[in-house]
């Protein structure tokens, strides 16, 4: 996936979590993030790596994101990828 389709999956992610109380909530903990540093960073292609490293901790909440935005699972995966930082998966 080229880097400009990944920030756009990146992008809907992030729409995905603002949309979802429960999600933004649990990202905004998990960063340390506020509403005021997402909208700075929005479109940062490292922050919007991190957007998909979070929701990638989760089957749930790819499975969810990907149904919302019309993409298949892999996608989210592959977008993380081809973003800043995603060469190395870190798996812990």
């Amino acid at each position: 996936m080229r880097q400009d389709r990944a920030e756009m999956v990146g992008l809907q992610a992030l729409a995905h979590l603002a949309a979802e109380d429960d999600l933004i909530g649990a990202f905004l903990a998990a960063t340390g993030a506020d509403m005021a540093g997402v909208r700075a960073q929005a479109a940062e292609p490292a922050f919007l790596g991190a957007v998909l490293d979070f929701l990638l901790q989760e089957d749930r909440w790819v499975i969810g994101f990907a149904e919302a935005a019309g993409l298949h699972p892999a996608e989210v995966a592959e977008a993380r990828a081809a973003l800043p930082g995603g060469q190395h998966p870190h798996w812990t």
